[in-house]
Order: C-alpha cells, then structure tokens, then sequence
C-alpha cells in the first residue's frame, strides 16, 4: 500500500488528509482491522518507536499506552504482585506471570487509568492471546505491533462490534535520516534523533551519593525512553520496570515535575488496602471504577463516600481514606527513579520529587543553578546522574 485516505486529519474539518511516502515506497504497516485516524497514526507511529526502543534498550519485551501524542505509561515485561495485580484490575488472569509481554500491557495499562481511557496500545513483540484478551476488555482505539497470532487477530477483531483498529507493522523498517514537517505552509527539516538511551548515559554522577543499583538503572532507561517520546516540557517518575507519572506539555519544569507526582502518588494510593478493599456494585463497570477509585483518593468533583452518593458505587458506605494514612502509606515507598527531558533550573523541582520518594534522578543538566539542584540532592541523599543529552519531543 503506498497511500491511506483517511477521514479527516485532526479535526473533522480538516479534509483531506492521507498516508503516504515521500519517496513513493509502501507504506511500512499493514491495517488488520479497522479504519485508523489521523490522530490514530500519529500515536502508532509514536508508540512503536518507544516500545521498539525500551526493547533494545533493556532486552525485555515492552508496551506503552499512548493518548494525544503522548504515553500514559510504558513498561518492561515484569510480573505484578497481587495488589499491583489488584490495582491494574488483572487480579482474574492466573497465567499472568507466565507471560512477559501480557505483564508489560497490564502494568502500562494500568498506571494511569483515567488517562489511558480510549487509549493506543504498541507492543514490542508479537501480540498473543492473553494480551489480545486484555486488550479486548479495555476502552481502546487500537493497538500497533511487529505481528498477531491467527487467535489474537480473531480476539482484537471482535472489539468495538468489529471496527478495533489492528495495525502491523514491519519491525525491519528504517526511517529516512531527516524529517520534514509543515507548520503554516513552511517546511522545518531535522534530523531524526535516533540518539540512543542506555546505561551509558548515566555514568557522569555528580552527586556525593553514587550508588545507582541496576534495578534503579533499569527505571531510568525506562524513563528517559519514554519521555524520548512526551510532547514537552516533560518529566517521568519510574519504579520496577514502568513510569508511573508521566507530565507532558507543561511550560514550567516544576509544573510538570507536580503533575508527574501526583499522578505517581494516586498510582501508589491504588494499592492501599483500603482502596484494594473498595466494595464496587457488581454492575459497575471498568471505566467507573477508575473515576470512583480517582475520586475515593484524591477528593475530585464528588465525595464518594458520602451520605447519597456511595450508594451510586458501592454495596456498603466505605471507610474514607484519611490524610494522614495516605502520608504513611506514600512514606514507605522505596526506589523511585525520575527522569527529565531538559536540565532543573531550580531546586523546587527536587523537592517535589522527593517527596514521592525519588531516590534517583537523570537529567541533562547545564542550568546557571546546577550547584543548587546538586546541593538538593546531595541534602537528601539523592543519587543524580547528567546525561548531557535534552530529550525534547514537539
């Protein structure tokens, strides 16, 4: 196939809009199933770039979770513990562990439900049955990988009364050396940055404390990959193998480094046992579930444990989770890694981080304050390493 209609492009008054390339070769994908979008495409083609990546990277299969151009979260393929499992709602799936690639879809999944909602799926390697079957029960656009099993394909096809979109694509495909894009009639031309993230990067540690174990060195590969691939200003907290808060888009460092914190803090307020212990309605379905479970944590637009209102949810009146349990569950977490697309011209940033209980950092650095944020770290015992590398994505 050397050209795709499609619909529209962004906006539906925006016609017309296709596929093609610019050298008049095919396509480098095949659609399976469905009708992709503009917008579609533009988190596949995205998306596999980043699972591609993190698999070369790490050694280990990966998927990632795309929405607007940007990851909710992406992973390597580690097993869950049972109140991971619980909280990523697979608690019913116990050929889990069995399966990497399955564990790499749920722990993408389900870091950051809200956002993930209509979501794009990639994964590194070929999709199997029980990913397919995962897949299938979640609100999705559609999903992009090397290659399906016949049984996977059926599973994917029957979504969406049959319209999921399924796209492959040939995973030997190279990208031509420079990119063209139009803004206002006007071609830009760069060099695809085909900079590769790993280990190396995170050998200039500059703070007192050195010490960077390889689970920690995981985490950051993980997080950098990622945001290799956020629409900046953008920062990534990471722990075991997944980025768990992920704040894209924003203009101020210190906003996205908030941002990215609390979405890591509700990620770890999931796994409380008060929420694991939440008594849904059976006809509750998944997407509710996530609102209610977002609402139960962090007090939104209604208090669902109130006279009136848990009985829209619940089968019993919940027991409300207080301040002072969350600051004690969030004091124990351990390990949490935090990568950033640009240097930190200020310290605040470091504080914000600590106190979703980063313990490492990886940043370009180059700021006029680089001695501030150091001395931050070096005051909280802080490992910090200077990739020398800006990771910006737009």
């Amino acid at each position: 196939m050397k050209e795709f209609e499609l619909k529209y492009g962004c906006n539906p008054n925006q016609k017309p809009a296709k596929l093609y390339m610019h050298d008049g070769s095919d396509l480098p994908f095949t659609i399976l199933n469905g009708r992709p979008g503009y917008i579609n495409f533009m988190d596949a083609l995205n998306s596999w770039q980043l699972v591609k990546e993190l698999k070369e990277a790490t050694g280990m299969v990966a998927a990632t979770s795309f929405k607007h151009v940007s990851p909710t979260s992406a992973a390597v393929g580690k097993p869950l513990n049972d109140d991971l499992k619980k909280a990523c709602f697979v608690d019913d799936i116990p050929e889990l562990d069995a399966n990497p690639l399955a564990c790499a879809y749920a722990r993408a999944r389900g870091t950051d439900r809200m956002c993930s909602f209509g979501d794009w799926v990639a994964l590194s390697d070929t999709c199997d049955a029980l990913t397919a079957k995962l897949i299938a029960r979640e609100v999705s656009d559609g999903v992009i990988a090397p290659a399906y099993t016949e049984e996977a394909l059926e599973i994917l096809k029957t979504k969406r009364k049959g319209t999921y979109n399924v796209v492959a694509i040939n995973p030997e495909y190279v990208p031509a050396e420079a990119e063209n894009k139009q803004v206002y009639g006007i071609t830009f031309q760069q060099g695809r940055n085909n900079f590769k993230i790993g280990e190396h990067l995170l050998e200039n540690i500059v703070t007192e404390n050195k010490d960077l174990p390889e689970s920690a060195k995981i985490d950051l590969i993980v997080s950098l990959i990622t945001l290799k691939y956020t629409q900046s200003n953008s920062v990534c907290y990471a722990v075991d193998g997944q980025a768990i808060g992920v704040g894209a888009g924003q203009q101020s460092r210190i906003h996205c480094t908030r941002l990215a914190g609390s979405k890591a803090d509700t990620w770890f307020l999931r796994q409380h046992p008060k929420t694991l212990a939440l008594p849904f309605r059976e006809d509750l379905g998944r997407p509710n579930r996530d609102n209610v479970i977002d609402g139960y944590i962090n007090g939104n637009e209604e208090d669902v444990c109130a006279d009136g209102i848990w009985q829209n949810y619940f089968t019993q009146q919940p027991e409300r989770l207080t301040e002072e349990e969350k600051k004690a569950f969030l004091a124990t977490r351990q390990n949490v890694v935090l990568g950033s697309d640009a240097f930190f011209p200020f310290s605040d940033n470091i504080k914000r981080a600590a106190a979703s209980g980063v313990k490492y950092i990886a940043e370009p650095g180059g700021s006029i304050r680089d001695d501030l944020v150091i001395e931050e770290c070096n005051n909280r015992g802080i490992v910090m390493s200077f990739t020398g590398m800006r990771l910006f994505h737009h």
